[in-house]
């Protein structure tokens, strides 16, 4: 250590000792936070509370001008500490949605979705049973007392398992799917079993740590009154929950999930083809494109099958890929005719297309390159 270094000495001692404080008083706030959670059981309250949050971010936001820190800055870290919360209530109970538990049953559960749902219903405190390849010869025992069944298997074997399961449950018996399409399994579902029908999509993967502030969308289908129990259950696991039309859900999924992996596929795939190398371009990135290659990279760490399922679903996500390819042709000849000029004129009609949407994307876009130069550079 240098002459001059040590003259910072005894600033940097007391920024450690503040650093130690801190910690001491966020321990300290981790236990007050595990007797809310004791409390949030009780009485049946929600592991995510919106409104609460909202008012105490803008009184943090408040607080932190007051003393001359900057409000974005406080904010961040005040989302991080209850979003630890949110991750600690998390990690032990749930309230139930019920005064007595449900027998709920998972076909599917050692998938991952289906594992991570089965944990959390356990921990709900509802009476959990599974079926899948190999016991499927127990269903004929645990059908009858089942108050819901949910389906979580992949999309091109989910109507056929629902074909299998529907005659062996009762009336009373919730039947419900996972699947990220909706309008094909729901009328599978709808004519196969004459009880209460619910089509859910978790829209999340199952590597969540959690389930607070995830998005639940609900299409509700026979008898919704019947499965309002779950919904509610939903909620108060944290969830976001959205009802949805099971139609317009698809339409939109085929640009959210089909078109989306399709073009991750062509851009790894033109990288391979120019044997362009992840972390040589890496090393030459900007953040936001960083970012565009860690969300197309996250992609190929993931089953194939899986995003085959997803691309080629049904027909008509497979007619708006083709869609999509001959529009890419029509772009692709501004290309090869050098047209700049046509490019600039496509280019504004898209901005116009866009709106003020294109501003908040800016906007948002901006934080995220932002903490990601910050955490990974």
């Amino acid at each position: 250590m240098t002459p001059k270094e040590k003259k910072l000495n005894p600033q940097r001692k007391r920024i450690d000792e503040i650093d130690s404080k801190l910690l001491e008083l966020l321990s300290e706030r981790r236990e007050i936070v595990h007797e809310v959670i004791d409390k949030k059981i009780q009485n049946r309250l929600p592991i995510f509370a919106p409104k609460r949050e909202d008012e105490k971010t803008k009184k943090f936001r408040e607080m932190a001008r007051n003393q001359n820190l900057d409000p974005d800055w406080a904010e961040d870290f005040l989302r991080m500490i209850m979003a630890s919360s949110r991750a600690s209530q998390s990690s032990s109970e749930f309230p139930r949605a019920t005064e007595e538990p449900k027998n709920i049953l998972i076909v599917g559960a050692k998938g991952g979705m289906g594992s991570l749902y089965g944990r959390i219903i356990k921990q709900t405190g509802h009476n959990l049973y599974t079926i899948d390849k190999h016991n499927w010869h127990e269903l004929e025992e645990v059908a009858p007392k089942l108050d819901l069944a949910i389906v979580s298997v992949p999309i091109n074997t989910t109507e056929d398992v629902i074909e299998r399961l529907a005659p062996k449950l009762s009336s009373d018996t919730i039947l419900a799917d996972f699947t990220s399409n909706k309008s094909g399994p729901i009328e599978t579902m709808k004519q196969c079993h004459d009880g209460p029908v619910l089509g859910l999509h978790p829209m999340h993967g199952p590597g969540v740590d959690n389930l607070s502030k995830q998005l639940m969308v609900v299409c509700p289908v026979e008898d919704a009154k019947a499965s309002q129990w779950v919904v509610q259950q939903s909620k108060l696991w944290g969830m976001r929950v959205i009802e949805a039309d099971a139609e317009k859900h698809d339409h939109v999924m085929h640009m959210v999930q089909g078109l989306r992996h399709f073009v991750a596929l062509l851009h790894g795939s033109f990288m391979k083809t120019y044997d362009l190398k992840p972390q040589d371009i890496l090393d030459y990135s900007s953040p936001i494109y960083r970012a565009e290659l860690m969300m197309t990279g996250r992609i190929f760490a993931q089953s194939a099958e899986l995003y085959a399922d997803i691309v080629f679903s049904n027909e008509e996500r497979r007619e708006l890929l083709l869609k999509f390819i001959e529009h890419n042709d029509k772009l692709a000849q501004m290309v090869k005719d050098d047209d700049k000029e046509g490019f600039v004129k496509e280019f504004e009609s898209v901005t116009d297309f866009f709106g003020k949407f294109a501003s908040q994307a800016l906007q948002e876009s901006e934080y995220l390159i932002n903490r990601l130069a910050d955490r990974f550079a």
